[in-house]
């Protein structure tokens, strides 16, 4: 990969003030936010096709990303597989992410307050007034949408199956 594919790639992964100013820009520009959130610890086919679908809601994609130290109390001392960075990038990689950001909560629901996307993603495995931030997006008109998971496809799976 060149040096200037990556620098691409890497200029995808934003702190909360550089995401600031490009929320303000789109939303001026009255382009559709889609955003998501998880741990994407070992990235596999589930993933894939589950952010490839969540992204076709609107014209930019912003995934919250659990820190290390989120998933370690989340997950447990053996996780993550993979450290923040190297998460973040894997994601920033794909097309169909726009922008990723990573948190340091258990939940995202201050940055899912913070970003007030138009479309709030997550699995079919939750009910949509279950997803953390269902109620910040009942507030101003935003939807929250789930989407079937491949199942089969897990990080615990991978994990266990090693």
């Amino acid at each position: 990969m060149s040096a200037h594919k990556f620098s691409i790639i890497s200029s995808k992964i934003k702190t909360k003030q550089e995401l600031e100013r490009i929320l303000a820009i789109q939303k001026f520009k009255s382009n559709k936010i889609v955003f998501s959130n998880g741990c994407f610890d070992i990235i596999h086919r589930g993933h894939i096709e589950y952010l490839a679908k969540a992204s076709d809601f609107g014209n930019i994609t912003i995934i919250g990303l659990n820190s290390d130290e989120s998933v370690r109390r989340l997950k447990g001392e053996n996780r993550p597989v993979q450290d923040e960075k190297t998460r973040a990038l894997i994601l920033a990689a794909l097309s169909f992410i726009d922008y990723v950001i990573i948190f340091e909560e258990d939940t995202p629901y201050k940055l899912i307050e913070f970003i007030k996307p138009d479309f709030l993603v997550k699995g079919a495995d939750y009910k949509p007034e279950e997803i953390v931030g269902y109620d910040i997006l009942q507030k101003y008109g935003g939807q929250v949408k789930t989407i079937e998971l491949i199942k089969g496809h897990s990080t615990t799976n991978i994990i266990n199956k090693i």
